[in-house]
């Protein structure tokens, strides 16, 4: 068994569908399970059209989901014809969107939106894909079930971001997907979103799709997990940024999670965390060049000074000094848990005896963060920075490797220097108008200066 995930992009239009469909039909003796995503752009424009009608902008949220409704009418359209299933999903399609109007309505008398209502609104994109894409599986000849992803992904209520349960996926998938596998069919489910035990919609936050297929390839202990998306892999560097980045055809999972948290786009941090608790290989394959080589994530890849070059912008750095910090025990522990409190994650850390420096990428809530550190000292808060990571299993290992990064960078200013306590990645804080030059000097020093 298999699970393959297909991002928005596969499934943006009718023709990525039916390419899709051609992929999954050359893997159905593998006995796949297929999860998606919604059509390109729609979660964004649900979100949008949400936060319109709750701040007294109704026409315009409205306006947004029929256009949404009408480029999934013409997705049924090209794929399915005017039959009656065509015509019956079409109904489906017509009634879901019906709903979502009246959720706009009910968000613009209500004024505001909750996480509980976002989840209700953006799983909508995932809800209306999965029933098309498998009715276009079956009109290309492949025995497809749709599944609502509600009867397997059970979650807390911790809305926005969900957290699974393992255990409850688990045997949910035993009583649900196993046996259409079993039967010789392919179940289709929409990623991103699930229930708790009592039955209310929630998502798994941005990215959910992957992580989605993640978990449910974990619970079936399945042989692989395929995340098909629009590039060949995971690169050296970002392409967008880095001319001439090079395709990582096999790469460990240490390195594939730290890459995914520092800014690589291929695949989302949590994603293969259940992945590698289960020991499931993770392929990464491009569904516009399905013959591609794609990326191999597993344990046993080569163990490198320098695997890949990530970067992330808008990063911001904040600074707590006190005298009092000198030798005080739990200081540490008091300033990390101001951040827990106010729901702010710490990307990197650097610490003297008497200060402590940390980025964060998510300021929402910085003021309230700030405002309570200043209790144990001074506070410094520094915008418009960027994180550059350099990744590699061996790079601990590798003194001349951590030599070699810094020369690269000749006169940058860096503002923060961080060796990951595994060892496998090198932080550099610089200004965020240094990120793409930095990304390409090391590339161009570790992996050779692209073609003229």
């Amino acid at each position: 068994m298999i699970v393959c995930k297909f991002g928005g992009t596969s499934v943006a239009d009718a023709a990525a569908i039916r390419r899709t469909a051609d992929i999954i039909r050359g893997r159905v003796d593998k006995q796949p399970v297929v999860v998606v995503s919604a059509l390109a752009g729609a979660t964004n424009a649900l979100l949008g059209a949400a936060e319109q009608a709750a701040t007294g902008h109704l026409v315009a949220a409205i306006t947004a989901i029929e256009a949404l409704r009408n480029r999934h009418m013409a997705v049924i359209a090209d794929l399915l014809g005017d039959d009656a299933a065509a015509l019956e999903i079409a109904a489906d399609t017509s009634v879901m969107f019906d709903e979502l109007a009246h959720l706009a309505e009910a968000l613009s008398v209500l004024g505001h939106v909750t996480e509980r209502s976002l989840d209700a609104i953006s799983s909508m994109g995932e809800q209306l894909s999965a029933p098309i894409i498998t009715a276009a599986f079956v009109r290309a000849g492949i025995d497809a079930v749709f599944v609502d992803s509600r009867l397997v992904m059970i979650t807390d209520a911790t809305f926005g971001r969900a957290e699974p349960l393992p255990d409850s996926i688990a045997a949910a998938c035993r009583d649900h997907l196993a046996p259409i596998v079993r039967d010789g069919k392919v179940p289709v489910l929409g990623g991103y979103y699930g229930q708790t035990t009592t039955g209310v919609t929630t998502t798994l936050g941005r990215g959910g799709s992957d992580y989605s297929a993640s978990l449910l390839g974990a619970a079936l202990e399945a042989d692989a997990i395929e995340i098909w998306t629009d590039v060949d892999g995971m690169l050296t560097a970002d392409p967008r940024v880095v001319d001439g980045a090079k395709l990582i055809e096999h790469i460990r999972f240490d390195e594939a999670a730290e890459l995914a948290s520092f800014g690589a786009k291929v695949l989302h941090p949590n994603t293969i965390a259940p992945a590698v608790r289960r020991g499931i290989p993770v392929f990464v394959f491009n569904s516009l060049n399905p013959s591609g080589k794609g990326t191999r994530i597993t344990f046993d890849a080569p163990r490198l000074p320098v695997r890949a070059i990530a970067g992330k912008a808008n990063v911001v750095i904040v600074k707590v000094r006190s005298p009092r910090m000198l030798a005080t025990p739990g200081a540490l522990r008091a300033i990390f848990e101001v951040f827990e409190r106010n729901r702010t994650s710490v990307d990197v850390v650097a610490t003297s005896e008497v200060s402590v420096s940390l980025t964060v990428d998510d300021d929402q809530h910085l003021d309230s963060v700030v405002g309570q550190l200043r209790e144990f000292g001074d506070v410094g808060v520094e915008r418009g920075r960027a994180i550059v990571a350099i990744v590699g299993a061996g790079l601990g290992e590798s003194s001349p490797t951590m030599a070699q990064a810094l020369v690269a960078l000749g006169d940058v200013r860096l503002h923060m220097v961080s060796l990951s306590a595994s060892g496998i990645n090198l932080t550099l804080i610089v200004d965020g108008d240094e990120l793409k030059p930095v990304m390409r000097r090391l590339h161009a020093s570790f992996f050779g200066a692209p073609a003229k």
